[in-house]
């Protein structure tokens, strides 16, 4: 059964900070949307883009998510949201599709790497709020793109 929109919002919310915190490369920040016990797991791309590592605890998941730090700019696109209530309460399921570019420097050359992703999660609603207490991140394709130019992630664009 969908759940009410208050609750599709709010963990609409969770999702969309998450992203941004990554993106921001606030990588501490972004753990703390995680419960304390919560796990995340990834793939080993690209020879794997199912989840094989497990990650528990929100340090362990701030120093995977913290990966991306390699690339020159990242920018996680929601495309996708679907939430359900779990039979008990305080606690929620989604399924997220996103398309994660990940911008690298390849030798003289500028490349987007990017990830067709779905994260399959768990919430539950804490003190603090709705938090992902499980998040297990699949790769459905994964694409290199040639970039022609790229804003560099400490420019800031124009107000």
């Amino acid at each position: 059964m969908p759940p009410p929109e208050s609750l599709r919002l709010a963990l609409s919310d969770l999702v969309h900070r998450y992203a941004a915190r990554v993106d921001d490369r606030e990588f501490d920040a972004a753990a703390t949307l995680f419960t304390a016990a919560a796990e995340l797991t990834t793939p080993d791309p690209p020879a794997t883009l199912t989840p094989v590592h497990s990650h528990r605890g929100q340090k362990a998941i701030a120093t995977a998510i913290a990966a991306v730090a390699q690339t020159m700019r990242t920018e996680h696109a929601i495309v996708g949201e679907v939430y359900d209530q779990a039979p008990r309460p305080g606690v929620a399921r989604g399924r997220i599709t996103c398309i994660a570019h990940h911008w690298s420097r390849r030798g003289d050359d500028l490349v987007d790497v990017v990830w067709h992703l779905r994260y399959d999660d768990e919430y539950q609603l804490t003190e603090s709020g709705w938090r992902i207490s499980n998040r297990a991140l699949t790769i459905n394709a994964i694409e290199i793109r040639p970039v022609r130019r790229l804003l560099p992630r400490d420019q800031p664009p124009p107000a």
